[in-house]
């Protein structure tokens, strides 16, 4: 199965280079550059299933005439606000804004492809993509088995939510019972770190809409997610559940990540721009913009 998804993936990304000859995707201006790339993408859809048949190829993977790189880029568009797709099918986010600025400063053209978190991270460690930005937490077992992080450009925690009408109030209220989350996710470690304690069990999901539908629905208790993620989600109305206090973890740090070591010129050409945009008062900005002051 995975040499079959391999393939299929290979072919996706063969296909967007073999139809989009003759004009290089340019995506070293502003983020309204990107947006460009998945407008004309019907397919795109936050809360699509992570398959790969309907994986959107959302940017023109080619090289320039001139033999630039242009790195490929993959994400997940379920983490709102670093990374969704509004009503108009553009691309959005934190993540999305600051890898435009960082382009910009730096001078490297990219394309992203929108392929999911379990399917962003086969194709980075399969050489399909060079890596991956999807406000994806940097911690030292993801370091000590292969990962190579840029340094980390937002600080976000781990939170657990319940349902709006939910009696739960804490951790102890769990003891028998099931909590969603997202596979390979710091927050379904998170969980599983507390489930012994406290006594519940631990459902794994593919997809961050079937998390938090698990809990409005009563299938599950409670569901464990990124706190800004959660935050936004539920300010927008987008689901009916509400964060407890005092359930957060540490927070860590979220970077750009990849799998090759041949990918450390752009890991550094990475880590130069974030500091020039969080010096110039554009990282400020990016955040003001999908946070608030």
């Amino acid at each position: 199965m995975k040499r079959k998804f391999c393939l299929l993936l290979a072919g996706l990304l063969l296909t967007g280079v073999m139809t989009s000859c003759g004009t290089p995707a340019e995506t070293t201006g502003s983020v309204s550059d990107t947006d460009t790339q998945v407008a004309d993408t019907d397919s795109v859809a936050a809360d699509g299933p992570e398959t790969a048949p309907d994986m959107p190829d959302t940017g023109d993977n080619v090289q320039p005439d001139n033999g630039e790189k242009v790195w490929v880029i993959a994400t997940d568009t379920s983490f709102k606000p670093f990374e969704y797709v509004n009503a108009s099918g553009e691309l959005m986010g934190i993540d999305i804004d600051i890898l435009s600025a960082i382009a910009e400063d730096q001078g490297f053209k990219y394309t992203i492809q929108v392929l999911g978190w379990d399917s962003s991270l086969e194709a980075c460690q399969t050489g399909l993509a060079d890596g991956m930005m999807a406000s994806v937490s940097i911690t030292e077992d993801r370091k000590a088995a292969g990962w190579i992080f840029s340094d980390g450009y937002f600080e976000s925690n781990q939170v657990m939510a319940v349902a709006d009408n939910s009696d739960i109030t804490g951790f102890e209220d769990l003891a028998g019972r099931e909590v969603a989350v997202k596979t390979e996710t710091v927050s379904a470690e998170y969980a599983k770190s507390l489930s012994d304690k406290y006594g519940f069990s631990v459902a794994y999901f593919e997809e961050s809409p079937q998390v938090y539908q698990a809990v409005a629905d009563g299938k599950a208790a409670a569901c464990f997610d990124d706190a800004p993620i959660l935050a936004s989600k539920i300010r927008d109305a987008d689901i009916t559940l509400k964060i407890l206090e005092d359930t957060g973890n540490e927070p860590t740090q979220c970077g750009f990540v990849t799998f090759n070591e041949s990918n450390r010129e752009f890991i550094d050409m990475f880590n130069k721009g974030l500091s020039n945009i969080r010096a110039d008062g554009r990282y400020d900005a990016i955040i003001a913009k999908y946070l608030g002051e």
